[in-house]
């Protein structure tokens, strides 16, 4: 699973979820995306399942690229512990998503296909997702 290799803090603040994406709203690598329709804290294990999903459909050929990363560690205190005594160890890893935030990227496939296996991932993960396509710029052509 995703993690940092080291970090300088153990613990960090909660933040805030609020907004949408400024950067990484848009189809950069592949021809296809899965875009985030809300905010949440996408947790290494459903990177996980996701990526899983999409490797079974790019066996046919066709290239993967995961746009975000769990850098934020979340604490929890044992259960059935009294208030106080400090703030809990580090349980997991998430990555913070915004609303608009391009998280996956797929080329190398049909159209359909791509809206199939977006379609499919998008039950491992906590949020709503939207197909997007790759706008092409006059640059480009």
């Amino acid at each position: 699973m995703l993690q940092p290799k080291r970090v300088k803090f153990r613990k960090v603040h909660r933040g805030r979820r609020l907004g949408s994406a400024h950067s990484g709203n848009t189809v950069h690598f592949g021809e296809y995306g899965m875009q985030a329709e809300g905010n949440a804290w996408i947790t290494a294990r459903q990177i996980e399942a996701t990526r899983r999903v999409f490797v079974r459909f790019l066996r046919q050929g066709g290239k993967l690229w995961i746009r975000i990363f769990p850098d934020k560690s979340t604490t929890k205190k044992p259960a059935e512990t009294r208030m106080g005594g400090g703030k809990g160890a580090p349980e997991e890893w998430v990555a913070v998503v915004k609303r608009g935030r391009v998280m996956f990227e797929l080329s190398g496939i049909s159209e359909e296909m791509a809206k199939k296996a977006i379609h499919l991932a998008s039950y491992k993960l906590p949020i709503g997702t939207k197909f997007v396509v790759r706008e092409v710029s006059k640059i480009e052509s």
